[in-house]
C-alpha cells in the first residue's frame, strides 16, 4: 500500500505572520514522513520539498495529525505541481474531532494511547531551525510522524484510541480505520 505519513515544521510562528488565518506565511522549516512502501522514513529540509511534491504525487493516501487544516495549508506553496487539497487525506484529527465534537492533541492522544508523549513542541521546533540545529529539528518531527503512524496503527488493530480529556483521565474513542483499497497507479503529476 503506497501510503505516507506525514508532518512539518515551520520557520515562523503564528505571532510572526500576524495569527492562525496567515497559514502560508509561516513557511516550511521542515517536512518529515513514513512510507509505507518502503517502511522508511525521510526528512525534507525546504529545499528538498520538490522530492516531496514528487513523492506526495504517487502516494495513495496520505496520513496525518491535523493535515488539512495545517500541514497543507502551509506545504501548498512549495507544490507547484499538485493541489494537495486534491489528495487522498486521512487526518487522525478529523476522526477524532467527528466522534468528541472537539479538538484534542497529538501529544493528549499519543500520551493516552501509547503511554509516550511527544518529544518537545512547536516552539522547540523554531527554536532550532533558527540555531540552525538541523539534527534536533529532524528527530522532533520525525518523532512526531512515528507517533502518529503508531496512533493509526494502533487504531487500525484495535478500533479504538484515547486520549487524556480536559476534566483529567483518559477518554475512550471507538474508530473504524481501515487502508484504502490499493488502486491503480496514481498519479497527479
Amino acid at each position: 500500500m503506497n501510503q505516507i505519513v506525514i508532518d512539518l515544521e515551520t520557520q515562523r510562528s503564528f505571532d510572526e505572520v500576524g495569527g492562525r488565518q496567515n497559514l502560508t506565511g509561516l513557511g516550511v522549516s521542515l517536512a518529515g514522513t513514513y512510507c509505507y512502501a518502503s517502511g522508511q522514513y525521510q526528512a525534507f529540509e525546504e529545499a528538498e520539498l520538490p522530492k516531496l511534491e514528487e513523492l506526495l504525487s504517487r502516494t495513495e493516501r496520505v496520513i496525518g495529525f491535523n493535515i488539512r487544516r495545517f500541514d497543507f495549508p502551509v506545504l501548498q506553496p512549495y507544490c507547484k505541481n499538485l493541489r494537495l487539497s486534491e489528495l487522498p487525506i486521512f487526518d487522525i484529527l478529523e476522526e477524532i474531532e467527528k466522534r468528541v465534537g472537539h479538538r484534542v492533541s497529538l501529544n493528549s492522544v499519543s500520551q493516552a494511547t501509547l503511554g509516550e508523549g511527544k518529544s518537545g513542541s512547536g516552539l522547540d521546533a523554531l527554536v532550532y531551525f533558527r540555531d540552525g540545529e538541523m539534527e534536533k529539528l529532524k528527530k522532533y518531527c520525525l518523532d512526531d510522524v512515528r507517533l502518529t503512524k503508531e496512533i493509526y496503527e494502533f487504531g487500525k488493530r484495535f478500533g479504538k484510541i484515547w486520549f487524556t480529556a480536559r476534566e483529567g483521565g483518559k477518554r475512550e474513542v471507538a474508530v473504524d480505520w481501515h487502508d484504502p483499497q490499493p488502486s491503480a497507479n496514481l498519479s497527479l503529476f
